[in-house]
């Protein structure tokens, strides 16, 4: 592997897993702000702060892991390996990065998922009727009836 070539990732691969780290260490503290760049973005998690929060709490492990990975690839590119370890190294932290942040992503996702439709059960017992009135003109007959 060519010198400049592995310069130019070993610093990409650190910056990667900085960025990945800070995500992680953020999304676990709660202190992620919903944004357009970074967290775990599905409609889920978009939908509620208390989704998006759960979420990121959720995808911190693996993409604090794959921040490693990054950060374990791009240390050993910056120390000079023989040719052919650097692009052993490179193919490994580059797929095992994005598998763990995959894994993260769909951790994250579901637990938005399940925060959203936990939420959305409280609404519905939190209405009174449970589901036991024929239309939307008994709902008010229900509630007084029930309160």
């Amino acid at each position: 592997m060519p010198a400049t070539l592995r310069l130019v990732l070993g610093v990409l691969f650190v910056l990667a897993g900085v960025a990945l780290v800070t995500v992680a260490v953020l999304g676990a503290r709660s202190k992620l702000p919903r944004n357009r760049w970074a967290g775990v973005r599905t409609a889920a998690t978009l939908e509620s702060a208390p989704a998006w929060v759960s979420a990121n709490r959720v995808a911190a492990p693996p993409l604090a892991a794959a921040g490693a990975v990054c950060l374990f690839a791009g240390i050993v590119l910056l120390a000079a390996p023989p040719a052919a370890l650097g692009w052993i190294v490179t193919a490994i932290g580059a797929v095992g990065a994005l598998v763990l942040a995959g894994i993260g992503g769909a951790l994250g996702d579901r637990a938005g998922r399940i925060e959203t439709a936990t939420r959305a059960a409280e609404a519905e017992a939190d209405n009174g009727c449970t589901g036991s009135c024929a239309g939307c003109d008994l709902v008010a007959g229900c509630r007084t009836a029930l309160r």
